[in-house]
């Protein structure tokens, strides 16, 4: 999904699905990260064993703009924690229902 083909995904299943999250360092051009702002994350959430990289196989999410993370951990966890709001339609915007209905 994202085009850091290097980050260190980590992969649960959850309901059915797989969730895909990599934590990421954020670039503060060469400068310590402030505090709250030295991770994020990128993640999707697919039907096991679907590929990714095809169009309408996946639903790509990650943090937004201006949220950070004091670790990569706490990166993952939240990255995760947004990926089962996913599958269990609470996330305000996106959802798995068109993995369902498009069979794929």
């Amino acid at each position: 999904m994202p085009d850091d083909e290097d980050a260190l995904w980590q992969m649960t299943q959850y309901e059915g699905f797989e969730i895909h999250v990599a934590p990421l360092a954020r670039d503060h051009e060469g400068q310590a990260a402030p505090e709250g702002e030295g991770f994020t994350y990128v993640g999707f959430v697919c039907h096991p064993g679907a590929d990714p990289k095809l169009p309408g196989h996946a639903v790509p999410f990650h943090a937004d703009g201006d949220v950070g993370f004091d670790s990569a951990d706490e990166a993952l966890h939240e990255g995760m924690h947004i990926g089962r709001t996913i599958v269990d339609g609470t996330h305000p915007d996106l959802t798995v229902l068109p993995l369902v209905t498009g069979g794929v």
